[in-house]
């Protein structure tokens, strides 16, 4: 149970840092915004000046749409196909008129038709202020020659395809075609324009296809006349050469063949006729006499009669025979008579044969000629049926050549026919009429464009000025920066002109310097002459922690220093040094920037001995010591420090190690003005007498690196260091990095003591 708990505890507490992570990132966000403010407010001011100076100067511009359809519906003039095939109306097409409409081609032949090289909007534009002098720029760089009608053109189709909009309408086959000028009448003038160019162009591109046609089927028509007439002159050339005719839609060998067929099968049956009667004929001899039903088949008339004559005489034969007797003499002459009409009727019998058997010899003969032709004719078939494959192809070829003829003419009168009535599928279905209101520039779009625009430079530049802001400004930065405190921030105080004048000095030299009205003196009296302030009490602040130090070990020699100079570390020494002094405590102020002893020069122009002097043992401290009777204060100038090179060996010596020994023993506090660390190394050889060193930055200039560094190549100080001191802070400026620190802050405790900074 203790260790879930303890894991939900240490849950909950990643979950606390994390969103205290989460709320400082907004709060450092915040106080970025509110140190920039004056700089975001800036530039969103500038941005939005320039929004409203565009607004004013700038030319207002109307822009008038005019809507044109890709009917797919087209009506077909006399219900003739397209020479040139319809083309399906699909995405792909739209977009290809979309471009087409934006060609130069239509492009040009509006500026044509509308002169509009002759208008100055598309040969000189002016666009307001920027663009007249973006023109009068350009006209100074110009050769100065006039323009020739092509640069005019050139000109002029650059203006109008910036001018131009043409836009497919979702997915649908209207497109929308918008044109912008200063002029709404000349808009909608130049959008209609533009759909009609385009519908003429159209026109224009189906009529030149269809002439182009035209001529092209003209000239193939022709070769097809030629060609079809060689077809067919070769087909009769090859009909006579092959003795190939026709008649009445067949071949004359087809017709002799079916000809001689039928007569070879005529002939046939008359041969089978012809041997049927004589057979039946040779079949009768083998009678006596022949019956009735042969007589009357054979139709002659003399064979009936005798065999009348024969049936009668035989039945008075038999008569006679049966009444007389067989051999009575009219039996027997009617015997004879029988016998003789018996023998007539045998010899008609052979006449008729003999007929018979010659019909039948022609017959077999007519037969075997009509056989014989049908061969002959059968042989010429066969090789007819040779020549008539190649007839075949000939024909074949010919009739092709005659319906590519055919077929060539009738497109031929179908391109003339639409020549005279050609059809596009794209109709105006809206015309542009003249604006009524201004499409740019649009007041509110373009302030909050300029006003987006300005937030987001001016947010770019506060962080960009933020993140290379690399100087120190606030007491955070100096304590995770530099891993110390800061011990005050004092304010950048300006002395106005009155009574000044010079420190420890002869009265002369004071009448001199108050004459000279140098400010310098002032300022380094600040903390005696303005008790009341922010500056003196931030001094004090340096005070309380030198004494709060003093509970752990023994602070007595206090060094104050910087990292370059002109950071104002001789003021605050020399402040720090007259505060203490004021209060009671026996304090000394050494001036041990022997490089450059600028607090000498200010406090004891015309002092020429001092710490030099006593560390040389050329004089005693007293010889040169000078006290500030007000303030109490002792002040132990430089001396003559000209020709002195090795400053740091003087600073380093066992004597000034005893100078300062006895100093401790004399004085509560001895407070040191040690030169700059980067320029020179003399603080360092100072760390065995110090007991704390105070570390003066200006504020808002000395870079982050630059002390981070010297201090870290100066371990022995870093370890010395009792704190920062932040000087020449802007009061105004710093409330907003931060707010307790700023002017205001402090402005009504300060008003009750009649101070105001």
């Amino acid at each position: 149970m203790l260790q879930i708990a303890r894991r939900r505890l240490s849950d909950n507490s990643l979950a606390e840092t994390g969103e205290a992570a989460a709320s400082d990132t907004i709060s450092n966000y915040l106080r970025i915004v509110r140190r920039q403010f004056p700089t975001i407010l800036a530039i969103v001011a500038a941005c939005v000046t320039v929004g409203a100076l565009y607004l004013f100067t700038a030319a207002s511009r109307y822009t008038a749409t005019a809507s044109l359809v890709i009917d797919t519906r087209k009506v077909q003039l006399f219900q003739q196909p397209s020479l040139l095939g319809d083309v399906s109306v699909d995405s792909s097409t739209v977009e290809t008129q979309v471009e087409i409409l934006k060609s130069e081609n239509i492009s040009l032949a509006v500026i044509r038709d509308l002169h509009l090289i002759d208008d100055l909007e598309f040969v000189n534009p002016g666009g307001g202020v920027v663009g007249a002098v973006f023109g009068a720029v350009a006209r100074l760089f110009a050769d100065g020659g006039a323009a020739s009608e092509f640069e005019l053109t050139r000109k002029a189709l650059a203006v109008f395809d910036r001018s131009r909009t043409i836009k497919r309408i979702g997915l649908t086959y209207v497109m929308e075609i918008g044109f912008t000028s200063t002029d709404p009448e000349k808009a909608a003038r130049i959008a209609n324009a533009i759909a009609d160019a385009y519908v003429v162009d159209q026109l224009e591109a189906k009529y030149q296809a269809t002439r182009r046609a035209s001529v092209w089927l003209q000239d193939r028509i022709k070769e097809l006349r030629t060609q079809a007439s060689a077809a067919q002159r070769a087909v009769v050339d090859f009909k006579t050469a092959n003795n190939i005719v026709d008649a009445g839609g067949r071949l004359m060998n087809e017709q002799q063949l079916a000809e001689v067929n039928s007569q070879l099968i005529m002939a046939h049956a008359a041969t089978a006729e012809a041997k049927a009667r004589l057979d039946r004929l040779n079949d009768i001899f083998k009678q006596d006499i022949p019956d009735a039903n042969v007589a009357d088949a054979l139709k002659n008339e003399t064979i009936v009669k005798l065999r009348a004559q024969y049936v009668d005489m035989a039945s008075k034969e038999s008569i006679w025979a049966s009444k007389y007797g067989s051999d009575h003499l009219a039996a027997v002459n009617l015997r004879k008579q029988m016998a003789e009409i018996k023998k007539n009727i045998n010899d008609e019998l052979r006449r008729i044969q003999e007929s018979y058997k010659s019909e039948y010899d022609i017959a077999l003969t007519r037969e075997e000629s009509i056989k014989s032709s049908l061969a002959n004719v059968v042989s010429e078939s066969q090789l007819t049926n040779q020549a008539q494959i190649q007839l075949r192809e000939l024909e074949s070829n010919a009739q092709s050549y005659q319906a590519m003829y055919d077929n060539f003419l009738q497109r031929y009168m179908e391109s003339v026919q639409q020549q005279s009535f050609p059809i596009t599928e794209a109709r105006l279905i809206s015309l542009a009429s003249r604006p009524l209101m201004r499409s740019s520039p649009k007041s509110i779009i373009v302030l909050g464009a300029s006003l987006f625009a300005g937030l987001a430079l001016a947010f770019g530049a506060a962080f960009a000025r933020e993140f290379l802001d690399q100087v120190f400004r606030t007491t955070d930065q100096i304590e995770s920066i530099l891993q110390t405190n800061c011990l005050a921030i004092l304010p950048k105080i300006t002395i106005g002109e009155g009574s000044r004048r010079s420190w420890f000095a002869s009265e002369e030299a004071s009448k001199a310097a108050s004459r000279k009205s140098d400010p310098q003196s002032d300022l380094l009296r600040y903390v005696l002459n303005h008790p009341i302030s922010r500056f003196s009490e931030a001094i004090r602040t340096v005070k309380v922690a030198v004494d709060l130090n003093s509970v752990v070990r023994e602070n007595k020699v206090i060094a104050i220093t910087s990292t370059l100079p002109n950071e104002g570390k001789s003021t605050v020494s020399t402040n720090f040094a007259q505060l203490i002094a004021h209060s009671g405590a026996r304090v000394i102020l050494l001036d041990a920037d022997l490089r450059n002893p600028s607090l000498s020069r200010a406090m004891a122009p015309a002092a020429t001995v001092g710490l030099i002097d006593v560390v040389a043992g050329r004089k005693k401290l007293d010889e040169v010591l000078i006290t500030d009777a007000g303030a109490g204060l002792a002040f132990l100038p430089a001396g003559a420090t000209s020709k002195l090179i090795h400053t740091n060996d003087l600073l380093a010596s066992d004597a000034m190690v005893e100078l300062v020994a006895s100093l401790r023993k004399i004085y509560d506090y001895v407070v040191l003005d040690l030169p700059p660390m980067a320029p020179v190394v003399d603080v360092r050889v100072t760390a065995p007498i110090v007991d704390s060193y105070v570390f003066v930055v200006e504020w808002g200039k000395t870079k982050m690196d630059v002390v981070r560094h010297n201090l870290a190549n100066a371990p022995e100080v870093h370890d010395r260091l009792l704190g920062v001191v932040l000087n020449k802070a802007d009061t105004a400026l710093l409330a907003r990095y931060e707010s307790y620190h700023g002017k205001y802050y402090y402005q009504k405790y300060y008003a009750r003591y009649g101070y105001t900074e």
